[in-house]
This record gives structure tokens, sequence and C-alpha cells, in this order.
């Protein structure tokens, strides 16, 4: 039985649930890591209350008032657009009694009223509006009955996040590597903002599987034959492959960076985006080469990557910009929402073909995410069966890793295993 700070973490496990053996090549996550509720348990702790989480983007904020409600590691907050023009992230509970004070996903208001018992707060946090306000006296400290902040929120190129341990390490330090590739998105995208809109599911699997399966090379060209086939339709040549690197980055992230045969809105033109759209790709392309050089606009512009941020943001700088969050609900289900990045100026024709890729591919209906989902959910319901209990995940520690290979997935468990066991990082 192994335990951790006297707490079980699963009673058929009686060893480390990481091994990693340079001598043998081999990497091995024992299986209850997707399965167990003490260990799940231990995540929303350890994970999700103390690392950095992504919570929004400041352009779905522009404006005073403007708001975005969502769950950001199994609690519910909402960031807002103060009248002095910050971003605060609160946690989404009355200091009264309780109930959830902000109670729609996005708008602008001035005041946010509790329907409870109608106290109300500005978008600063501070408690404007008590009904019968003279029935509680002079002894009570109203102003000590505002919205409570979350203890650290910090934003990085527009990306917005917070964390619930006051002691964390500051984001950039925390990104580490990854602030690399943000930087690399947002420099070629401009003036970005987060287009109106979500794509939102649920899978039944363990969100783990969602993490590795976001960097890993070697499942997409069996997984998605049906894709490639599509392009293949459309006219797109598949003669050189999909070949790259993997990376990892610091702190549990890591980046799949390959040259695709798909385009790019961004500056790199293929069939699928239609005669009319080659001009304007052209001319994008020559723009970041006068702004950043030819070898900084190649890397915006002809490579594909797959950045992940731990524990569970990733971005796909692919065919579209996808923003994508995945909240753990349990040992065996995760919730996840999806975002689509773009140049606020962009053509129209542009957008709608950003659009389109965001949904063909990604999207709950498109090409790849029913693909990934029947994947994972196959794994989870192969973990119930039972009679296996590691999974393997050696491939590329005999060599120099590449795209196809798991190093970027080993980075993402050795600080999964330090966050859970305490281990000094």
């Amino acid at each position: 039985m192994t335990v951790i700070d006297d707490r079980t973490i699963d009673d058929r496990t009686a060893c480390a649930l990481v091994e990693e053996d340079h001598e043998h090549h081999r990497f091995r996550v024992h299986r209850s890591t997707m399965t167990s509720p003490d260990v799940f348990a231990l995540e929303v702790e350890r994970i999700f209350g103390r690392c950095w989480l992504y919570v929004g983007h400041e352009s779905e904020i522009r404006e005073p008032g403007d708001y975005v409600r969502r769950p950001v590691g199994s609690r519910q907050v909402f960031m807002v657009r103060s009248k002095a023009g910050d971003v605060k992230v609160f946690h989404n509970t009355c200091p009264h009694r309780g109930a959830m004070v902000c109670r729609k996903d996005t708008g602008n208001a001035k005041v946010f009223q509790c329907f409870y018992h109608a106290w109300s707060f500005d978008t600063e946090g501070k408690l404007v509006g008590v009904p019968d306000r003279e029935a509680y006296g002079d002894g009570l400290d109203f102003g000590a009955l505002g919205l409570r902040s979350v203890a650290r929120v910090e934003s990085y190129r527009g990306f917005v996040f917070a964390c619930f341990d006051p002691g964390v390490v500051g984001l950039v330090e925390y990104l580490a590597g990854a602030a690399e590739y943000l930087d690399l998105i947002v420099d070629a995208t401009g003036d970005a903002e987060i287009i109106t809109g979500t794509n939102a599911y649920a899978i039944d699997a363990n969100w783990k599987l969602l993490a590795e399966n976001s960097v890993d090379g070697y499942h997409a060209v069996p997984t998605h034959d049906t894709y490639f086939k599509y392009l293949t339709a459309l006219g797109t040549s598949l003669a050189g492959g999909v070949a790259g690197t993997a990376t990892a980055l610091g702190n549990g992230h890591a980046v799949l960076e390959y040259s695709a045969p798909w385009g790019r809105p961004v500056a790199k033109w293929e069939p699928l985006f239609g005669e009319d759209a080659r001009e304007e790709i052209s001319r994008i392309r020559a723009d970041l080469v006068d702004r950043y050089g030819e070898d900084r606009a190649r890397r915006m512009a002809d490579t594909n990557r797959n950045l992940l941020i731990y524990p569970n943001l990733v971005v796909n700088d692919i065919m579209a910009i996808t923003v994508r969050t995945f909240m753990p609900t349990s040992a065996d289900r995760m919730e996840v929402t999806a975002w689509e990045l773009a140049p606020r100026d962009e053509l129209p024709q542009l957008r709608q073909r950003r659009l389109d890729s965001f949904l063909t591919f990604l999207g709950p209906g498109g090409f790849a995410t029913p693909d990934d989902i029947e994947a994972l959910e196959s794994c989870q319901q192969g973990f119930r069966s039972g009679g296996i209990e590691w999974n393997d995940i050696s491939r590329g520690m005999a060599r120099e890793p590449v795209a196809n290979d798991e190093e970027q997935m080993r980075a993402f468990w050795r600080r999964w295993n330090d966050d859970i066991t305490g281990d000094p990082r």
C-alpha cells in the first residue's frame, strides 16, 4: 500500500506511481494515476490548487465592466475589467451566505448583485449595497465583506492566469520556455482577440490522457487517417509526411513542432484556403519578414506547434489557433472548453476559413476531436479491464527524441510526480 502524507493512494500499488529507468530506457506510469479517486483528490489540492491556471484572454474583457465566468481548477471564478481598467479575478461566491454572485457566462455590468439576498458589489469587488443595512447596526465592518480576489493573478501577452496559492513563483518564471512560444503566437497574430463562442464538451476519461494526447505525434497518422484522406482529396500533397521535434520546456511544459502538409491562415497558403486567399496570405507573410526577419517569420508561418502549458492549457497553433483547457471533474471525466484566437482586423474571408478550420479539425464534431475522444475513452475503459498495471512512455529514450517520440510526455509526468509526492522541483 502506497501512502503519501498519511493519505492512501491505491491499495493495489506497493511502489512509486512513476518510474524512470535510464539504464534500461524505460519510463512507466502506474494506471492507478488514471483511475484512483485518492490520486484525483491530491491533484485537486496539489496541482490545481498550487499551479498557475489559465483563466481567459484580456480581449474577452476589453471594456470596463466586461466579464466572463468559468470554472478554474474545480472552483467557480469570474474575470472582470474593473472601472479602473484592471483585470480582476474573483472567487464567485457571496461573502454573505455563499451563493454565486456572477450567474451569466459573459456580459457587461457596473454592479454584480447576489440574487439570494441582493448584496451588491462593484467591479473592484467592493460591497456597495446591502438591503436594510440599518438592521446590522454600526459594529459590522462592511468594508471587509467585499468579493475575494484569487490569491495571485498575472497576465502574459494577454493570456490571464490565476493561482490559488499566494506563495507561487511569478508567472514568467513558471512559464519558463513556454513563454517563447506564446511570444511567437502573439507576434504573428498582432492585435489578437478571442472570437466569441466556444467549443465545449466532456470526455469520460482521465484529464492527463488529454494532456498526453495534445503533444503526441505518434498517434496522428493512424488515428486521424480520415483527415489526411480529406486533405488529399482537396489537392494537398502529403508526400513529405509530418516531421518535427518535441521539446521539454521546463516546469512540465512541452511543445511539439512540425512542418505539416496543411496550410496556415497566418502566412502559408494551401489549396483548402482557396485561390482568393493566396494574395492576402502572401502579403501577411511578407509583412512578418519585414518586421521579424526571414528566420523568425519562417517559424511563425511554416511551423505548426502544439504547446502544452502544465497542467491543463493547450495552444494548438496549426491551421487555426485553438486555446483549450480541460478541467477534471473526477478521476475518469473532464470538461473541455476551446476558444479560437485570431487577428482582430483579419479580412472576413480569412476569418471564415479560420473558423471553418477551428470546427472542421478541432471541433467536437470535426475530423480530429471525435477520433481523440474515442481513443481516450477507449483507454479509460481498457484501464478497467485490469491485468496490466503500467502504461509505457519510453519511446525515444534511446535516441535524441523526435516529434513522434514521448519525451514531451515524460516531462509532463516528471512534474506531475514532483507535485504529487512533494519532491523538490
